[in-house]
């Protein structure tokens, strides 16, 4: 029989969802392919070469005959830490040119809502690998996504100083961070989704949702993966990953994506936007 095959990014955003195919009950039933650029697993499912895959949403419009797993996601109802805008400490409204992660296509279209909407303006775009000091070297403002991205203090809260690390926060103090999803939801009251599983297939024998609730139940030991890896303490990173980070999709996150799928088909990110289907 075959093995089923799914994909997910590697980045501790998406532990909870993965947990139980690397070290629970779904543990050797299921193969499963890890990569860093959120982007590559869209790249694999619609090339069939996965059954499954945890997918940034843009792609639903992109992916031929794609099905939506229905409620398990990475998303966010207010602030999602991870995905954000940087600048060299001026505000959003002075960037003229901006440097773009393109790993996860879903936060550059929202980055391009953001500024044409909601900022009525359109910066210079550049696309960048996911180095904030390269990119602000060449640019007043640089899309991050992802733990790299968490590394970067909040300003209302500076994660490194209660991590204990002076040197980052010598190296990133004078930068301002923007948050994507409290920027959406300033602007839209709305939450936002951000990844989805997706397939091809008619149906799927894994139980994706108890798969989760499965990780979220072991958070404690996803922390320990992960704490020294990202400059955040331990209670900030069981925070970021048990109240910013939401893997259910609620009505307002629903809503939210229906709003964003809308306003990329209005600002030409879209050709057309298809309606929702799911398994």
């Amino acid at each position: 029989m075959d093995v089923t095959r799914i994909s997910a990014s590697s980045y501790s955003n998406t532990a909870p969802l993965i947990w139980s195919f690397l070290y629970g009950q779904n543990h050797g039933k299921v193969e499963i392919i890890l990569d860093t650029a959120p982007a590559r697993s869209a790249e694999l499912l619609s090339q069939d070469r996965v059954d499954a895959a945890l997918v940034p949403v843009i792609a639903y419009q992109f992916i031929d005959k794609v099905r939506l797993i229905p409620d398990v996601c990475v998303g966010a109802k207010e602030r999602v830490r991870s995905v954000c805008l940087v600048t060299k400490g001026d505000d959003l409204e002075n960037a003229k040119t901006v440097s773009l992660d393109v790993s996860s296509r879903t936060s550059v279209v929202l980055t391009k809502i953001i500024f044409r909407e909601f900022l009525g303006f359109e910066p210079e775009w550049r696309d960048a690998n996911p180095d904030v000091d390269a990119m602000l070297a060449e640019s007043d403002c640089a899309l991050i996504i992802g733990d790299p991205a968490l590394s970067i203090p909040d300003q209302s809260t500076p994660a490194a100083v209660a991590a204990g690390d002076s040197s980052l926060v010598t190296h990133h103090s004078s930068l301002r961070k923007f948050d994507l999803a409290n920027l959406w939801h300033h602007h839209t009251g709305l939450g936002f989704v951000f990844a989805m599983w997706m397939t091809r297939l008619d149906k799927v024998s894994i139980d994706f949702a108890a798969a989760r609730d499965e990780g979220l139940a072991h958070i404690d030991e996803i922390v320990s993966n992960y704490e020294s890896d990202i400059p955040l303490s331990r209670r900030e990173l069981k925070e970021y990953l048990s109240e910013n980070i939401s893997y259910s999709v609620d009505a307002p996150m629903r809503q939210g994506m229906d709003l964003y799928f809308q306003l990329a088909q209005k600002n030409g990110l879209l050709m057309e936007s298809k309606p929702l289907t799911f398994v």
